[in-house]
């Protein structure tokens, strides 16, 4: 399964909005996403609550992990963009 490192680049971290929009973006996808820090347990991203759990503030690194490259990279470039802007 096809896996990237990216850095989160909302200002606030994986808050609230940034999880809602990255889940939606997942579940639009239809395929599985996990998002893990560290060597954490991955979390399901169509969920914004087990996003949020993750504690990820701007600059921690993170690994998305999906089964399709296309989706992939989709949600990488959500994950790396302020999206409190």
């Amino acid at each position: 399964m096809p896996s990237t490192n990216v850095i989160v680049g909302s200002s606030i971290g994986l808050h609230a909005r940034p999880a809602a929009i990255i889940a939606e973006a997942v579940a639009e996808g239809g395929v599985p996403v996990t998002i893990s820090v560290g060597g954490d347990e991955p979390v399901d991203a169509g969920s914004a609550l087990l996003i949020m759990t993750l504690g990820a503030t701007n600059g921690t690194e993170v690994t998305v992990t999906a089964d399709d490259q296309a989706t992939l990279d989709k949600i990488a470039k959500l994950v790396a963009e302020d999206l409190d802007a």
